[in-house]
């Protein structure tokens, strides 16, 4: 029998439970690096193994009666990085890489551009200065800090550091917070110019807690 909650293989989609809603399952999906929710649609059985072996998220359109490619039509598909299957067996959680806004409307989810809260911000703030990178404004701070390379970056990501430090034994949670918020904003561009980003730091602190945990686990 499945695990509750394990990441489903294609051998594992007979386990779910189809009866509920008549062979479909609501499905969720979440983007990998900033945990929005993009959208929800539904499943059915030959959606999801098409979603599993061909790593394009692909539903059950209940209008079209058949099965749908995101993206099919305006080229914003959704690449499947993993999928979770509730406690339940009867819904599902898609993570997914977007290429391009995934609402019709053009916004990045089908919720709203607001709709991120908490320290997934700051996946959007990585691709705030991805894009201050390759365009927009040529005099914005981010693009003229990426300019003159990782040893200035770096430079400033110590004395923001710094900052932290000492507001962490002269002042208050406010100011602690602000200082925060500068570190983790030259951080951000230092990962840019060095290419790589939050999915790899939270990748290698969620690598080392389960390490700790299976060394302090009984024998």
């Amino acid at each position: 029998m499945r695990d509750r909650n394990a990441l489903l293989s294609a051998t594992d989609i007979s386990s779910l439970d189809w009866d509920k809603m008549d062979g479909l399952i609501p499905a969720v999906v979440q983007d990998r690096i900033s945990g929005r929710v993009l959208m929800v649609g539904y499943m059915n059985a030959d959606a999801l193994r098409t979603t599993i072996d061909g790593a394009l998220v692909t539903f059950f359109s209940r209008s079209k009666k058949r099965l749908w490619q995101k993206g099919e039509s305006s080229g914003n598909r959704l690449h499947m990085r993993a999928v979770y299957a509730d406690c339940d067996n009867d819904s599902l959680l898609v993570i997914a890489d977007a290429d391009g806004p995934t609402c019709h409307t053009g916004t990045l989810s089908c919720f709203g551009e607001e709709a991120l809260y908490g320290a997934a911000w700051l996946g959007h703030l990585s691709a705030i200065v991805r894009e201050r990178a390759v365009g927009g404004d040529a005099n914005s701070y981010t693009r003229k800090l990426l300019a003159q390379g990782p040893a200035r970056i770096a430079q400033k990501v110590g004395e923001e550091s710094v900052e932290v430090a000492l507001a962490a034994v002269t002042s208050d949670a406010a100011d602690c917070a602000e200082e925060a918020a500068d570190l983790l904003y030259h951080l951000a561009v230092l990962m840019e110019a060095k290419g790589f980003g939050w999915s790899e730091v939270v990748d290698l602190l969620k690598a080392r807690h389960s390490a700790a945990r299976a060394s302090t686990a009984p024998s």
